[in-house]
């Protein structure tokens, strides 16, 4: 028979070992109850791209994402010109440790990750699609920004 603390430590070990083998993307990725804001808005070759933060982490008391920061949000590639639609894919976004980029990692795909400058400029997205895509400012910059 177990004693007390060996009982302990199986029952940690269990819940360890569920949590872990738990997929990240349904751990990490905002619920369907979590309200987006747009942080970024591209326009391509009459194509638009945006993209998605929780209000949790545009209106974080620190004032938007900290330095060195990862946070989960979605990418919407508009083709809808193209009569192909608008969808919507899970991103990691990455503000730089000096805040001067937001780094947009569409992991879904293996495109490789876009870096874009926090006041805005010319960046490419997904080469089919994204070439020469010009970025307004990631709105997260500004501490005061929806405050």
């Amino acid at each position: 028979m177990m004693n007390r603390a060996g009982r302990t430590v199986t029952a940690a070990c269990a819940a360890a070992t569920a949590l872990l083998s738990a997929p990240a993307s349904a751990a990490t990725l905002p619920d369907d109850r979590t309200w987006l804001i747009r942080m970024i808005a591209c326009n391509g070759n009459g194509v638009l791209m945006e993209v998605y933060l929780p209000q949790s982490v545009v209106f974080a008391p620190h004032g938007g994402m900290a330095a060195g920061t990862t946070a989960e949000g979605y990418y919407t590639l508009d083709l809808t010109e193209l009569n192909k639609g608008k969808g919507l894919e899970p991103v990691h976004v990455t503000m730089s440790a000096d805040k001067k980029f937001v780094t947009v990692d569409q992991y879904t795909r293996g495109l490789p990750p876009t870096r874009i400058p926090v006041g805005g400029g010319t960046v490419d997205f997904d080469h089919r699609f994204g070439l020469d895509a010009k970025c307004g400012p990631f709105q997260a910059q500004d501490p005061n920004y929806g405050k």
